[in-house]
């Protein structure tokens, strides 16, 4: 039997029978990835398998470094097949990590290859991978097509003109792209050479002219409009940890005004001006609709040599241990008080806060829209078959599982898509075990809404994008027609 085969990571009559009834022929709403807008509006062509594969992923430079590889195979200039033999000649030391998953479902997914990927069948992979991807059908927005993804939600800094998706908005591409408002650099008044150099940005981007701190919000209002005017939905923030020291008007422009001047902005003043910055824009969102993201712990940047040398985003973040209960709930809790509390998405990257995300749901829920304030999916280290099964459970134990939003891919990559088959499978293995255990009744009117709308209709739904379509999966409520659907049989 091939490594990856129909029932992969499927272990009991009932989990398969949901999986291929419910869960496979569902399509994919994309609402947070990384995707290069750009490479979707030109409809990128793929030369080769390290292009589309391993040009920026850090999570297999990160096992390919701790198997000894050096930097120039990762980063470096190393040609695009010696970086492929690299990588090929690590998998095999990477079992029982997720990359060993994830790497032989991409290679089936995408190239039917059934191989496993080692030094030996690495040229054969190669040759075979690369004379696909010259086919339309892995261009990126075939990839789109082949994978029915719906809806991507790329991310994207303020000042961009989003020149690329007012492109694909009028391509007639069947798959809505859309952007999200990733205003994170707003905040870094604590880095004023860089922070002025943004700002100018800016002001050019709003045709403001940023004098002063007034000025400097109505340029952020007004991309925010015209995000909106071109569909999105969504912003997100990447942080430590929420901002909660919160400040007057008048104090966050005496610090804005300092940091213009090119001076030092000490720890203290840019945490106040940071949570002055959040409260704004989480009423920026809740007036026109939007659900603001909010990811929280990771720690960025831990080796400074090779932060210098190659930059943010290659490979040295980890999860962070820093306090997260308090300023969250102080962070919500303002924005309910001023009744400007969108609905928003919080994404937890140590597994050791998992229950304290679970249990600040519940704080904020006001019966306006189901499942308001959200518990995201596994994140970046999480995202993994033992990370979201505890993040499934810890919502399953403290909130409503029926109500989440579920899966992302949050990825660069356009290999990328299979991460959701994944979280399918482990979501139907998780339940499945359930029902055989007795813990969950064997009644398909209830369990197959249920895993068809955590696949899709859930986000559809709750995020309400622009051109996006889907009736709902049902809910159980209506006629139960015994243990099981009559014609439901094992797989």
């Amino acid at each position: 039997m091939n490594f990856i085969h129909d029932d992969f990571l499927l272990n009991t009559r009932t989990a398969r029978r949901l999986y291929h009834q419910y869960a496979a022929a569902e399509p994919i709403c994309d609402f947070h990835c990384h995707l290069p807008p750009r490479d979707l509006a030109e409809n990128r062509q793929f030369r080769n398998l390290f292009e589309i594969w391993l040009e920026g992923d850090h999570y297999k430079w990160r096992a390919m470094r701790s198997n000894g590889v050096a930097e120039r195979y990762c980063t470096g200039d190393a040609s695009p097949w010696e970086k492929f033999q690299a990588w090929a000649a690590t998998v095999p030391h990477t079992l029982r990590n997720p990359l060993y998953h994830w790497t032989h479902l991409e290679l089936k997914r995408y190239f039917d290859i059934n191989e496993l990927l080692d030094e030996a069948s690495a040229v054969r992979i190669w040759k075979i991978a690369n004379e696909k991807l010259a086919s339309p059908e892995l261009s990126a927005q075939g990839i789109l097509k082949k994978f029915r993804v719906t809806t991507v939600c790329t991310t994207d800094d303020p000042t961009d003109d989003l020149r690329h998706h007012e492109a694909l908005a009028a391509s007639g591409l069947v798959t809505r792209v859309l952007p999200t408002f990733r205003p994170d650099k707003a905040l870094a008044v604590n880095d004023p050479e860089w922070f002025n150099r943004w700002v100018d940005r800016l002001a050019e981007a709003a045709d403001v002219d940023i004098g002063g701190f007034g000025a400097f919000l109505e340029a952020l209002r007004k991309r925010h409009e015209f995000f909106h005017a071109r569909g999105c939905r969504l912003s997100d923030h990447g942080m430590t940890q929420c901002y909660a020291d919160f400040c007057t008007e008048r104090v966050a422009a005496g610090i804005f005004a300092k940091a213009r001047r090119g001076r030092a902005v000490s720890p203290e003043e840019h945490a106040r001006f940071a949570s002055f910055m959040m409260v704004f824009f989480g009423q920026l969102d809740a007036a026109r609709g939007w659900t603001k993201q909010l990811h929280l712990g990771a720690m960025r940047n831990n080796n400074t040599r090779k932060m210098r040398e190659l930059g943010p985003d290659t490979g040295f973040d980890s999860i962070g241990d820093y306090p997260q209960a308090a300023a969250l709930a102080a962070y919500l809790d303002r924005l309910d008080r001023d009744n400007a509390l969108p609905k928003m998405i919080l994404y937890n990257s140590n597994p050791a806060d998992n229950y304290v995300f679970g249990t600040m749901l519940g704080n904020f829920q006001d019966g306006s829209v189901p499942g308001k304030i959200q518990f995201g999916a596994s994140w970046w280290f999480l995202d993994q078959k033992e990370g979201i099964e505890w993040q499934l459970n810890a919502l399953s134990n403290l909130g409503l599982l029926s109500r989440f939003v579920g899966m992302v891919t949050d990825s660069r990559s356009f290999m990328s898509y299979p991460r959701h088959e994944y979280f399918r499978r482990v979501l139907c293995n998780l339940i499945g075990r359930d029902v055989e255990n007795g813990e969950l009744p064997d009644d398909d009117s209830l369990l197959g809404p249920l895993v068809r709308n955590l696949c899709y209709h859930n986000a559809v739904q709750y995020l309400n994008l622009p051109g996006a379509v889907s009736a709902p999966a049902g809910n159980g409520s209506q006629k139960r027609p015994g243990r099981r659907n009559p014609s439901s049989t094992a797989v």
